[in-house]
């Protein structure tokens, strides 16, 4: 099996992004600049492939890439991660240990997962703490299935975020088998967001309208009210839970995304 990372970022300047995130495989860069272009050199025997678009948006930016992969793996991955001594070896490994996975969850050491200390298949709910780091896949079965990132949402959309939610549950729909294993495949600075401008109405807002649409409208009234109260020590210094509640449930209540049900 091949292992190819799939880095998006927006305005890159420094093509030694390669050295400073420790990457040791084959990599696709989509670099959102305002332009198009295309450069590819190797580099210890991997090669590096940069497609510069005259696009925006990071969910089009992680198809762009899927779509233009040559691997069997794939590994998604932001511009703001230093990747662990022998990653590649590692993930591959998991896919061999667990042939009958499609999409397998690894962990980030300076925010590691819940899970446990040992590989387990994960269910609905343990998808909605997933960060797009985490996230590898057999590309063949993304591809067969049809199953991308949803355009309408994702930095750069303008609704807000939650496009990894999606992607997993579009996976889980169409029967890929997700797995989690504890194995560290890196550490993720994320100093500066292209999207959290912190805990503000529009951030709520956006959440009740990206959970309706993920969801529908009943479980995403319960989200609206567990994450209201269950994570309210991260925002009570900004908006009291009740003002973040009705502010979620606005979202949903303005369907913005157009899921009916």
């Amino acid at each position: 099996m091949r292992l190819e990372i799939l880095l998006s970022c927006m305005n890159l300047q420094d093509e030694d992004i390669i050295t400073k995130s420790h990457i040791e495989s084959d990599t696709i860069i989509v670099n959102q600049c305002g332009y198009d272009g295309y450069n590819e050199y190797d580099r210890n025997g991997h090669k590096t492939r940069i497609f510069s678009v005259n696009d925006k948006g990071l969910t089009k930016s992680r198809n762009y890439a899927i779509k233009h992969s040559e691997a069997d793996v794939c590994l998604l991955c932001d511009d703001d991660e230093v990747f662990s001594r022998n990653y590649e070896e590692g993930i591959l490994t998991a896919y061999r240990d667990l042939p009958e996975a499609d999409v397998i969850i690894f962990n980030i050491g300076n925010r590691p997962a819940h899970w446990g200390d040992m590989p387990k298949k994960l269910g609905y709910l343990d998808l909605m703490h997933v960060a797009s780091w985490q996230i590898s896949f057999k590309r063949e079965s993304i591809v067969n299935n049809n199953v991308y990132f949803d355009e309408h949402m994702g930095a750069g959309s303008g609704n807000g975020a939650e496009e990894e939610f999606r992607f997993l549950t579009d996976c889980r729909k169409n029967g890929l088998a997700i797995y989690y294993v504890p194995f560290v495949i890196a550490d993720v600075a994320q100093t500066k967001s292209t999207w959290f401008k912190g805990y503000n109405e529009e951030f709520f807002i956006n959440r009740g309208n990206t959970t309706r649409y993920i969801m529908g409208y009943v479980p995403a009234v319960l989200y609206a009210a567990y994450y209201s109260i269950r994570k309210r020590h991260q925002f009570d210094s900004d908006i009291s839970w009740f003002k973040a509640f009705r502010l979620i449930m606005k979202g949903i209540h303005e369907n913005r995304l157009g899921k009916k049900k």
